[in-house]
């Protein structure tokens, strides 16, 4: 049996940590959590009992990225099509959300990582949203992580909501038609502050992006995985990094001139 057979599972995972190149990490990973119905339907199990378990794996990657470095992570949660999903299911959600929110913003102060939401939070309950920006203010002084929650989020909506705020600076005389640049729209999303993705990341094999951060991954890299989403753990994130770095971004350069070969 080859020594890679004969390691345990936690040696495989420091061993793949280990072979990270700590100097290429993604700044700014995203996460399309999908498959939490799936996972619970498979085990027999109903919706909810598939969300409460996806909140485990939210907890493991969070602590991974911190770990590894990576600077910003940002969370697919909840998105305004999810509204339309059976009422007892959106209210589970919500209350996962909370519960989240409560029992680890002491460790999110302790361990240096920011909260950021980006949507629609007035749709949220007024409970939620309290929590929310209760959690948001107590961690608003840490800077090793921003961990980044999309809630009630659509990249149409957010397009829409910057273009909004254009037009209404444009208005007040803040803005000219000329000042509209690649480099000035991204101030006006909610994103506003946070570099662009380098990793999307998306779970259970579906390869669509789902309206999310349309603007912002124009040059991220993909990686789809048929894991789902409550079986994601570090080992599973290890191998999306690994895989990131295994390519070259080019960003519509030629390798020669990446490299400084070119003629």
């Amino acid at each position: 049996m080859s020594e890679k057979g004969l390691l345990t599972r936690g040696q495989k995972v420091l061993r793949m940590a280990e072979e990270i190149d700590k100097e290429r990490l993604p700044h700014h990973i995203a996460i399309i959590m999908d498959g939490n119905g799936r996972w619970a339907k498979k085990k027999l199990l109903n919706r909810i009992a598939g969300h409460n378990k996806g909140v485990n794996a939210v907890r493991e990657v969070v602590t991974a990225c911190r770990e590894l470095g990576v600077k910003v992570l940002t969370l697919y949660a909840f998105s305004i099509e999810n509204w339309r999903r059976p009422a007892d299911e959106v209210n589970a959600l919500m209350e996962l959300l909370k519960q989240y929110l409560q029992e680890e913003c002491e460790e999110m102060v302790q361990n240096n990582i920011r909260l950021n939401a980006i949507g629609r939070i007035e749709d949220l309950p007024a409970d939620v949203q309290m929590t929310l920006r209760a959690t948001m203010r107590k961690t608003e002084d840490c800077d090793g992580m921003i961990l980044n929650l999309a809630l009630s989020y659509g990249g149409r909506s957010e397009i829409i909501h910057a273009v909004q705020g254009i037009l209404s600076d444009f208005q007040k005389g803040k803005m000219k038609p000329e000042e509209i640049t690649v480099h000035r729209f991204p101030e006006y999303l909610w994103t506003h502050g946070i570099p662009d993705p380098d990793l999307l990341i998306r779970t259970s094999g579906e390869f669509r992006v789902s309206n999310f951060l349309l603007w912002q991954i124009a040059y991220t890299e993909l990686y789809v995985t048929d894991t789902l989403w409550p079986d994601f753990d570090r080992e599973e994130l290890l191998k999306a990094i690994a895989d990131y770095q295994s390519r070259e971004r080019r960003f519509g350069l030629t390798s020669e001139q990446l490299n400084g070969k070119e003629e």
